[in-house]
């Protein structure tokens, strides 16, 4: 029997010594007699004696003691996993990428437009409150008047508790269910954007091409949209790639987690509470192939937006 409980606890450190360091070690190199004293060794041989007093079968769970918890792999498959959450993840960027490109390119020409007068430093004002606003501060903000005693007024009856609704088992309920968090994960990007575009088309005004096509005698809305919004616009696409591969790739987590969307962000931030090393490694890989695919459709946009970097 000694033996066996000998053998049991050399597998147990042998398969989890990854998680024993991590657990152990504090995020610094331990000696090995550091190891053999920490709370988390005593967690394996208390794992190893649990292996061989009861059915292996029920190993499916998480162990723990000393505070420190350990997870261990319960043989669900990460990737399905991973595809159920991705369709809440979408939805919540997509949504959010529409408003703030449509805000950002409304607020940014609107402030090129209006230079020299109150609204410019007004509007940009605005968008650096927008900037400054922590996106978990907004969400909770946001509960507390929707969820909480406004809620059964006609502003915010609608609102439903939080949560994801799939669009194929009610479209309403979906699209309601978003609008706060689409709102509060786009203010944000909403100023920045803003910002960003107004300088690039006070920029490119003072452009030749832009000179030119107005002693061609172009009427200067045409001038605005066909010449100095497009070409002002690269940078703009650029951030956006950037910002959106991030955000299918999990970067919206804070506003999953705030209103209970379980998304891709949500599952990542429950692989890191439980140590699930397999999920987290599953959705590095999930969000390293969104951020390649944007930053890919970017490049490609490039050539349509300004002819100038078009191969010859």
């Amino acid at each position: 029997m000694d033996g066996d409980l000998a053998a049991d606890a050399r597998l147990g450190i042998v398969k989890l010594s990854d998680n024993l360091h991590l657990l152990c070690s504090g995020g610094r190199s331990k000696t090995p007699t550091e190891l053999l004293e920490s709370p988390a060794f005593g967690l394996l041989l208390e794992f190893a004696v649990f292996r061989h007093l009861y059915d292996r079968d029920h190993l499916d769970q998480v162990v723990a003691t000393f505070g420190i918890i350990l997870f261990l792999n319960q043989g669900v498959k990460v990737v399905p996993e991973i595809a159920a959450a991705t369709p809440a993840t979408l939805s919540l960027v997509f949504g959010a990428a529409v408003l703030w490109v449509v805000m950002a390119i409304a607020i940014g020409v609107a402030a090129a437009l209006l230079r020299g007068t109150v609204f410019d430093p007004l509007l940009m004002v605005l968008a650096l409150i927008g900037v400054s606003a922590p996106v978990f501060w907004v969400g909770q903000v946001a509960n507390m008047i929707t969820q909480g005693s406004l809620h059964s007024t006609f502003l915010f009856s609608w609102v439903p508790p939080l949560g994801y609704t799939p669009f194929t088992q009610s479209p309403l309920l979906w699209f309601e269910g978003l609008v706060i968090p689409w709102i509060t994960l786009s203010i944000l990007y909403i100023g920045l954007y803003g910002r960003v575009l107004r300088a690039n088309i006070l920029e490119t005004q003072n452009e030749d091409f832009v000179r030119t096509a107005r002693a061609k005698g172009i009427t200067e809305r045409q001038v605005l949209l066909r010449h100095t919004l497009r070409t002002s616009m690269i940078t703009f696409v650029s951030l956006f790639g950037l910002d959106f591969g991030a955000l299918v790739a999990g970067g919206a987590l804070l506003t999953e987690v705030v209103f209970g969307i379980h998304g891709v962000g949500y599952l990542t931030y429950q692989a890191l509470a439980n140590l699930d090393l397999p999920t987290i490694m599953a959705t590095v890989v999930y969000g390293a192939f969104f951020i390649v695919l944007a930053n890919t459709v970017v490049d490609i946009g490039y050539a349509w937006l300004d002819p100038r970097i078009r191969p010859s």
